[in-house]
């Protein structure tokens, strides 16, 4: 059992006794994050992790929380991010299912944890891993690595009216080969339409970005790419489109400073980044295309780096013409209330 999880448990024991103790809410409001409104209906939008592959204080790797209704999904589920998910008191146990958009590591190491937690809490069935090919090993790894796991859980906590079936532990693998026409249709359940869009990673391939449509409002999360027109297609009529953006000067600074500090090696891994990565720039070019409402700014790899800052990373985005955008930070939330045209961001 993760002891750091264990502690927000606490905290919201000890607001009981704050609020026992005649301490009033103002002052627990500091100690326990918000609850997300359970009558809210629309699509709700949780940033949970924003960072690239290194690491970064105070950013999770790639995770996009989406509530439709009274559901979560989630695209990727980085390092780090589950215990974000957990500190924000997301309803973990409604988890349905989570989409890949590819299969490097820091999109998918910590599908397992978030399984587990999810599960404890209390989700009643398996949780459905969507993804490109390759997606129904990395459920059968993480199945088979947490077995043990699932068994002493069960054995330890599933007595009276508590139940932890060891079937609705698993992971249930859905693979999306790449439609031919480019997009195409994975979900479709209680109103939420879930279309997967190929991207352009390679040598990662396939890769897809990802529309959600629920209730006259749209998400776009694009995953890893590079600039790519058919992404702009696929968004049109979006709210809003969440694009990766690595900035390539910056990157080349760093490649530059790993050489002169002697390792080669990570140089060249750094300097190949920028072959399928976007910028900032080319972002902005892309939600212009789209005509998007808001674009915002995600999978930031340079994010907290000695020579980071958002205005030298940003630069030139306003060259193109008019356009809402912003940075991500974890715990960024965006609403879209259904059948409206309001957009509302907060943080948690």
């Amino acid at each position: 059992m993760d002891w750091r999880k264990i502690g927000v448990t606490a905290g919201l024991l000890a607001a009981g006794v704050l609020a026992l103790s005649g301490i009033g809410p103002a002052a627990a409001q500091g100690l326990i994050p918000a609850a997300p409104a359970a009558t809210y209906d629309g699509l709700k939008v949780v940033m949970c992790g924003t960072s690239g592959p290194l690491p970064v204080r105070d950013r999770a790797k790639a995770c996009v929380a989406i509530q439709a209704g009274g559901d979560l999904y989630l695209v990727d589920v980085g390092p780090e991010s589950t215990e974000n998910l957990q500190a924000w008191r997301m309803p973990v146990a409604e988890a349905k299912a989570v989409f890949l958009t590819h299969l490097h590591s820091d999109h998918i190491g910590e599908v397992g944890e978030f399984n587990m937690q999810s599960w404890v809490a209390g989700r009643p069935a398996p949780l459905v891993l969507v993804g490109p090919p390759g997606t129904e090993h990395v459920a059968a790894g993480f199945n088979e690595a947490y077995s043990q796991d699932h068994v002493f859980r069960n054995a330890h906590h599933e007595h009276g009216a508590v139940k932890l079936p060891i079937a609705a532990g698993l992971l249930k693998p859905q693979v999306v080969q790449p439609p031919a026409a480019g997009t195409a249709v994975v979900w479709r359940k209680d109103g939420l339409t879930v279309t997967a869009i190929v991207v352009h990673h390679n040598p990662v391939t396939p890769a897809y970005a990802y529309r959600f449509d629920y209730k006259g409002r749209a998400v776009v999360v694009s995953g890893d790419t590079i600039k790519w027109p058919p992404l702009a297609i696929a968004s049109k009529g979006a709210d809003v489109l969440i694009h990766e953006a690595q900035n390539a000067a910056m990157t080349a600074q760093m490649v530059q400073g790993l050489k002169l500090l002697g390792n080669p090696r990570m140089a060249s891994v750094m300097a190949d980044t920028v072959s399928y990565h976007t910028t900032p720039v080319e972002a902005a070019d892309i939600a212009r295309a789209a005509g998007v409402k808001r674009l915002v700014l995600y999978h930031l790899t340079q994010a907290g780096l000695p020579f980071y800052n958002p205005e030298a990373f940003t630069r030139g985005m306003n060259d193109g013409g008019p356009l809402d955008w912003r940075l991500s930070k974890d715990g960024m939330t965006i609403e879209l209330p259904a059948m409206s045209p309001e957009i509302r961001f907060g943080q948690f």
